[in-house]
């Protein structure tokens, strides 16, 4: 496919700097599995791993590299720390802008552990209440677990208010930070995070198969696997040290060294000029669609920041067609669907329609943008 407009970057991003592949095959060369020998291949696989570390410690302001613990992805990260920290018969709150990778634990644990789960709605535009999530911190409860912005409508939460709440109460934070980590503020110690999920393959640049949660020192994660650590062989139990303790396995070398080399970019870049360029690009396109006829915008724009995600429909047309439409006619590579957001869509009244959802990269030009505005407008045209 050759001109297309990647409009597609909160599911994953396909632009990313030449140096995550060359730190992918540099690995794949001079490489094997670190903390599983002593010898200089294992040994340049633990540097680049510890490496990239301190790069995440220093982007999301955690206390230190080894708070940092490495996953498959966002949803396994969220899943080690939900069932990690929640018991049974615990209180969780959560909101209704969550991804099914904060649902579906939650769901297993209030049906096999007892656990009550309190769901914050959303107002008009998908906008979740921060006032009435603490007003649900009640005492009793174990734990807040909420997405810093939601991957359909991208609202944001504050995490500051958030955190101090939480804090004043002690109550556990957990944040999804799958469609922030790299281009929104997240600072663990300011906003006072428990544990922070990520993903690498969004707007951190990195590869698939790449995440993980940073954990404040203190907290304790009940490993989701226990298995290899590469120490302590003779032990009947597993290792009680982060980021040891949640990394049973073979981490992934290559992947990891990839998400290092895309996080050291993204500190050169200088993370707050990278969204000031989102939220420009989002900006405009939102300006460009809101009035369209027979066009509907989802989502707060009220608020200067933002996850740079841009969903609408087009009437009562289906988001499953408008999307074949947008990408056959147009070469606009979109996402519809459910988004694995099944609440927020109750909320919005689009179970049926789905939603068509654009979003954007610094890489994105505003010439795309204007490409991208045109084949809304023309589409709606025809309705």
């Amino acid at each position: 496919m050759e001109n297309f407009l990647y409009f597609d970057s909160a599911a994953t991003s396909f632009y990313k700097p030449d140096c995550v592949s060359e730190a992918v095959l540099r690995a794949m060369q001079h490489m094997t599995s670190c903390g599983r020998g002593a010898h200089e291949l294992s040994l340049n696989a633990s540097r680049t791993v510890y490496h990239t570390r301190q790069l995440l410690a220093e982007l999301f302001h955690a206390q230190g590299p080894e708070q940092v613990a490495f996953a498959y992805n966002a949803t396994d990260a969220l899943n080690t720390a939900i069932c990690g920290v929640v018991h049974p018969d615990d209180r969780v709150v959560t909101t209704v802008a969550e991804h099914n990778s904060v649902l579906r634990p939650l769901y297993r644990l209030e049906q096999e552990s007892g656990v009550t789960v309190d769901f914050v709605p959303a107002g008009k535009h998908g906008v979740i209440s921060e006032e009435e999530i603490i007003r649900r911190l009640v005492s009793g409860t174990r734990a807040l677990v909420c997405a810093h912005a939601s991957n359909l409508t991208g609202n944001m939460l504050c995490l500051d208010r958030l955190g101090a709440a939480c804090r004043e109460r002690g109550i556990l934070f957990v944040v999804d930070a799958s469609q922030s980590a790299g281009i929104l503020p997240i600072d663990m110690e300011r906003q006072k995070i428990d544990i922070l999920c990520f993903t690498g393959h969004k707007s951190l640049l990195g590869p698939q198969g790449t995440g993980g949660l940073c954990v404040r020192s203190g907290v304790q994660v009940r490993p989701l696997r226990v298995g290899g650590s590469g120490v302590q062989s003779f032990s009947k139990t597993h290792p009680v040290q982060m980021p040891t303790t949640l990394e049973a396995g073979t981490l992934n070398v290559q992947g990891i060294a990839g998400l290092g080399a895309a996080v050291q970019w993204i500190l050169e870049q200088g993370r707050e000029n990278l969204c000031a360029k989102e939220m420009q690009l989002t900006r405009c396109f939102y300006e460009g669609v809101r009035n369209l006829p027979r066009v509907t915008v989802y989502g707060d724009f009220s608020a200067g920041l933002r996850a740079p995600i841009v969903s609408l429909n087009f009437a009562d047309l289906d988001s499953g067609e408008a999307a074949e439409g947008l990408e056959e006619r147009f070469g606009v590579l979109i996402r519809a669907g459910g988004h694995c957001a099944p609440r927020m869509h109750e909320a919005l009244g689009t179970q049926q329609q789905g939603a068509v959802r654009f979003s954007f990269s610094h890489f994105n030009t505003e010439e795309q943008i204007d490409r991208g505005i045109e084949a809304v407008r023309t589409l709606a045209a025809e309705l």
